[in-house]
């Protein structure tokens, strides 16, 4: 299992249209027959603020090739890249210790 951490303030745009973005890349994931249950994506944001936090996993390097494969994808990618302003971060989590149930 891979973990990745997505950190940006947004920048550009307005806050709603950015969230109906974000649930559209959400919704094509489970809709991908190759990529559901293989991916998991969490996106949030401080409350009250224009900071995002979104946490991916990927069950395999298999999955993240099948998804970087995708066009949806690659539109979602851009659109952050540009809703962040260029200050878009991705940095791959180690995980330490966790609870037997992960929500």
């Amino acid at each position: 299992m891979k973990h990745f951490v997505i950190t940006y303030r947004l920048s550009e745009g307005n806050a709603a249209s950015w969230h109906d973005a974000i649930q559209n890349f959400v919704t094509a994931l489970d809709g991908d027959a190759e990529i559901a249950g293989r991916i998991s994506y969490r996106c949030m944001r401080i409350k009250d603020g224009p900071d995002y936090i979104h946490l991916a996993a990927a069950a395999d390097d298999e999955a993240i090739k099948l998804l970087q494969s995708r066009d949806y994808f690659q539109h979602y990618t851009e659109e952050s890249k540009r809703v962040s302003g260029g200050g878009l971060e991705v940095r791959p989590l180690m995980p330490i210790a966790e609870t037997r149930r992960v929500l």
